[in-house]
């Protein structure tokens, strides 16, 4: 029985388009490479970043030493966010009822910069991100980086949940490997989309 749903937040929720982050940067005079946005080919120090390895000052210091000594803090921030569109806001109708239902919960590998932007997304008829998840578990903050085991199994202690009890819902299929070897049930839907209907949760949406 389902009692918590773990929701990824990029292409789960919040749309994005990597394309924008590589076209403001060369907006602003710098090429940048898939190296910067693709999750799994990213560099090593900018993982760090994810992880909360790195400040947010290092983080700029590194991509000016990599792709541009001449680009400002603002200009990299808003580079950087460009990526992030908006959260359809039956997304966030579908999260206010399932809250009915179940506890709800977010797990994301994001960086300091993209949730300061990302977070304001949230913001809906008078509602705050604080108000759709009992618990937020960013990777900058408990220092995991997803498809590792130990973000799952860090966020079901710090939850207080089990996972047979738990349905994880990620674009990423190997975030969904990950998390089903550990007993979570799983849903993979396709980044970007309206996945209510596919769910192993729809009958609880609202139509």
């Amino acid at each position: 029985m389902i009692k918590n749903i773990i929701f990824d937040w990029g292409g789960v929720l919040i749309h994005l388009d990597k394309n924008r982050c590589v076209e403001r940067f060369a907006e602003y005079g710098v090429e940048v490479s898939d190296e910067l946005t693709n999750p799994y080919g990213q560099r090593t120090d900018l993982k760090d970043f994810e992880q909360g390895l790195m400040t947010v000052s290092e983080f700029h210091d590194t991509v000016r030493r990599v792709y541009g000594d001449t680009l400002t803090d603002t200009q990299i921030d808003d580079a950087w966010c460009a990526l992030l569109l908006d959260i359809p806001t039956y997304k966030l109708d579908m999260l206010l009822s399932l809250k009915e239902c179940y506890r709800l919960f977010l797990l994301s590998n994001t960086n300091a910069v993209h949730w300061e932007e990302g977070r304001k997304r949230f913001d809906y008829q008078g509602h705050k991100v604080e108000d759709y998840f009992e618990q937020i578990f960013l990777s900058h903050e408990i220092h995991e980086l997803k498809p590792s085991p130990e973000a799952f199994l860090k966020v079901a202690r710090m939850a207080g949940i089990e996972p047979e009890e738990t349905l994880f819902i990620d674009d990423l299929q190997a975030s969904c490997d990950a998390a089903a070897a550990l007993g979570f049930h799983t849903y993979c839907p396709l980044a970007n989309t309206d996945w209510r209907n596919d769910s192993p949760v729809s009958s609880q949406l609202v139509p």
